[in-house]
């Protein structure tokens, strides 16, 4: 596929989804380095949607560690089960949180971050890192969000 994208402007947030989805799941079917597939369908969420910010982070050495993201800089190393990321990565679970402030323990690599969905994807069956979507605005994600991401993250889990 050529690196391009089509975005339809005026669509839903269904829409959208349902316009990107199927151009992601081209973009990365036929690369397997992880890093280049994380880095591009950051891209395409952040230029899509506009969020405030869009990476992932990767499970290594017991910890999340930063990856390919668009946005501000962020947080380095989130540890097992603390904020948002790392409770969606110890309970292997989509965390879909409409006011930051008020989740227990949430960790604020930036004040600006106002809402926040994370998605978790596997690897031979153990959680390999997870999607952070952060917004600066309140209630920003809804189901609508969380199934379409989660359709995604099984998409990038059958190219890895």
């Amino acid at each position: 596929m050529a690196e391009s994208l089509f975005i339809p402007e005026t669509a839903s947030k269904e829409g959208k989804y349902e316009a990107i989805l199927p151009q992601i799941e081209a973009l990365i079917s036929g690369e397997k380095d992880l890093i280049a597939n994380l880095a591009n369908i950051s891209a395409v969420l952040k230029e899509s949607f506009g969020f405030f910010w869009v990476g992932f982070y990767l499970v290594k050495d017991n910890q999340l560690v930063l990856g390919p993201f668009q946005g501000p800089i962020a947080c380095t190393r989130i540890n097992h089960g603390k904020g948002v990321c790392g409770t969606a990565w110890k309970e292997n679970k989509t965390q879909l949180v409409p006011d930051v402030d008020a989740f227990p323990g949430h960790i604020a690599c930036s004040s600006a971050s106002k809402s926040e969905i994370v998605l978790p994807f596997s690897l031979n069956g153990e959680v390999a890192g997870v999607l952070d979507i952060d917004s600066d605005k309140l209630a920003d994600f809804n189901e609508t969000d969380q199934v379409y991401l989660e359709k995604l993250m099984s998409t990038l889990e059958k190219t890895i």
